[in-house]
This record gives structure tokens, sequence and C-alpha cells, in this order.
């Protein structure tokens, strides 16, 4: 048992470390491009609207219900067979908007992470297909080889969940980057007026801290400069419709309140509160929600 561990590691070496992989990756990678091309779609299957990773909390769906049947075939072996079968079913058709959402997180990925993905979901695929043909079997009445069919696809499912883990625990992949701002809530000078030109992106470094400027029309809006989704620069970014692109993985975020409009990234951006006084441009923390540009107070 003391080998177990090695044996786990080098498992997970070995895929991170096979550029065949990445053969597959290419294979796929457009289809995925085209499931995910509306803003919409890409922001809902990246978790935007409840603020966090949706793949993640979906997954706990299909592998309760597949468990819990598993459960029932042991523990409930007759009375439970109804019960075993209408699990398996609606783990079936959960399945289908956690690869969604799991799709959409591994296009975001890169390098040893991409490969270890396409395991991951190769195994997650085998599981499903046996869960499907336990439920088939089921159906027909063949429980013993439903329940047989079932348990072959909780063991695939355990092996797409420890790669899953390591993409998330050591990879960090689909892990909010940690974005600093500024501490107090005090006023602070970010630049002159002047250095802002209409829509293009300004980097300013105040207190310490990162913070993109931009000047849209009469307005000027500030918020952090590092991407909530994996650090990336906003200041390098582009500015187009009243968002921001990072450069990165393109995660678009409102000018204006820091919504995200379109993922990889599931949290908002932190944004500040500005002014331009004596034709300077200051910055406070808080919702950007007036934008002072009257005379400097003499």
């Amino acid at each position: 048992m003391s080998d177990f561990p090695q044996l786990l590691q080098r498992f997970a070496q070995t895929i991170e470390q096979s550029d065949k992989l990445d053969d597959i990756a290419r294979a796929v990678e457009p289809y995925v491009e085209r499931m995910t091309a509306s803003p919409t779609v890409k922001a809902v299957l990246s978790g935007a609207p409840i603020g966090h990773r949706l793949h993640p909390m979906l997954t706990d769906i299909p592998i309760g219900c597949w468990t819990s049947a598993t459960v029932l075939d042991v523990v409930a072996w007759r009375s439970g067979a109804t019960a075993a079968r209408r699990l398996l079913a609606l783990g079936i058709v959960s399945a289908v908007p956690t690869v969604a959402a799991g799709a959409s997180d591994w296009s975001d990925s890169y390098g040893e992470s991409k490969r270890i993905g396409i395991v991951h979901a190769a195994s997650n695929t085998v599981a499903l297909g046996f869960e499907i043909a336990s439920w088939i079997a089921r159906r027909r009445g063949r429980h013993v080889r439903g329940a047989l069919l079932g348990l072959c696809g909780i063991g695939a499912a355990t092996v797409g969940g420890y790669l899953g883990g390591r993409m998330v625990y050591t990879q960090r992949v689909g892990v909010d980057a940690e974005v600093p701002v500024v501490a107090d809530d005090g006023w602070h000078i970010a630049c002159a007026e002047s250095d802002l030109i209409d829509g293009r992106p300004f980097g300013v470094t105040v207190d310490g801290v990162r913070v993109v400027l931009v000047r849209r029309y009469e307005d000027v809006y500030a918020l952090a400069a590092v991407c909530t989704h994996a650090g990336g620069p906003l200041d390098r970014g582009e500015v187009h419709n009243g968002v921001i692109q990072c450069p990165w993985h393109g995660s678009e975020f409102c000018l204006r309140d820091g919504a995200v409009f379109r993922g990889p990234a599931a949290s908002s951006e932190p944004v500040y509160a500005t002014r331009i006084r004596a034709g300077l441009v200051e910055i406070r923390r808080g919702l950007a929600e007036v934008i002072d540009l009257s005379p400097a107070l003499v």
C-alpha cells in the first residue's frame, strides 16, 4: 500500500508527458469552440451566473446517482431494483450538462492540463457507456448484468474523478486567481486625465496594486487589472462595446460593474469608483456608479 501513491503519481505523469494526446485535443477543440461560441452559453457553462465553476457542482449529480444505485444493489437487491434503475436514468440525463460544462473548462486549459483533461473525459465517457448499458440491462430484466455493468461504470468514473482532482488541486485548472485590491476606502490618485485615450486600457499601480482605467466617451472606469480567471493582465487587453477582454483566455468583464460578460471567468472583477479633480483621475474602492467630471474644487 505504501507504493500506491507513487503509482498514482506515475500514472498521472505518464499522461501529462504523452504528446500524442495533443493530436486528440486538436481534433476535439473545434467542436468545443463552436459549442461555446455564444458569450451567453460560455458564461453559463463557466458558472458566471452562480459566481463559481459549474462543472464540479454538476459532477455530484451523476456520480451520486450511480453510486446510490450501486448501494441499492447491495442493500436492497429486490425492493430497490426500480429505484436503482431510475437513479441510473437520472445520472445519465444529468451527465449531458456536466459534460458540456467540463468541455468548456477544458477548452481554456493548455499543455499538461489539457492532456489530463482528455483522459479524464475519456474515463467518464466510458463510465457513461457502462451506466447506459446497465440501465438497458435492468430495463430488460437482467438485473445481475445491470449491477455488474454499473459497478464497472463506478470504477471508470473513479479514475476520471482522480484525474479531475489532479487538474483542480495540482494544476489549478478552474481555480480563481487571487486578485489584489487597494486596501483602504480613501481616494487615491491613479493618473493624469490626459493619460487616458478613449477605448484604450491604461494600467497603473496604486498602493502596490495593479489597476486598469478605461475612458469611454465621457465616462472613466477602473477595475482590478488581474483577471479573476487565471491572473491575466487586463491592462493589456482590448475594449469593445462596454466590456474589457483578457488577452490570455478571452474572459470579458463589463466596465461598469465588473460582471462577467463571457467566460471562462466565473467571478466578477473588482471595480473602483472614479472621479476627476484638478486634471487627475482618482479611484476609490466600490462600485463605479458616479463619474465626477465637474470642475476641480479650489
